[in-house]
């Protein structure tokens, strides 16, 4: 494996986590947005991952015979909207209930706290590839 594929790999990592933390900053962001009962909740957003193959053509880590990972998609979450009785709101139904976003914070907490992670192990191999990079071009 060459040290390019090493930094190709790394840096696809690196870019598929920040389009997560960019989905958890969205979904914690809009956790507690209500609406009228004529529209729908926000709902939140999930980040699908997949695979490079070193057979997928196109790919920088699969030219050198790599894999790396790539964002597949964004997908709202299948999970039904959070039904609060609050009859006071001006957003509440007929019925007093207001339609809240299918959002739990702690989950997104958690993984935000994976992303973060995830991308620090990414940022350590890439930091790791380069300085080994540095080194042989010293020599």
């Amino acid at each position: 494996m060459s040290l390019f594929a090493a930094l190709s790999i790394a840096g696809s990592g690196m870019s598929a986590e920040s389009q997560r933390l960019a989905a958890v900053a969205s979904n914690l962001a809009n956790a507690d947005s209500a609406i009228d009962s004529a529209s729908a909740p926000y709902r939140a957003r999930e980040v699908v991952f997949q695979a490079v193959a070193p057979t997928d053509a196109g790919a920088g880590p699969a030219r050198v015979g790599m894999a790396g990972v790539r964002v597949a998609g964004i997908v709202e979450s299948p999970a039904p909207p959070r039904t609060v009785y609050d009859p006071g709101s001006s957003f509440a139904d007929a019925n007093g209930y207001v339609q809240m976003p299918n959002v739990d914070p702690i989950e997104e907490m958690v993984n935000m706290i994976s992303a973060q992670q995830d991308y620090q192990a990414d940022l350590e191999a890439f930091n790791a590839a380069k300085t080994l990079a540095l080194r042989t071009l010293a020599i």
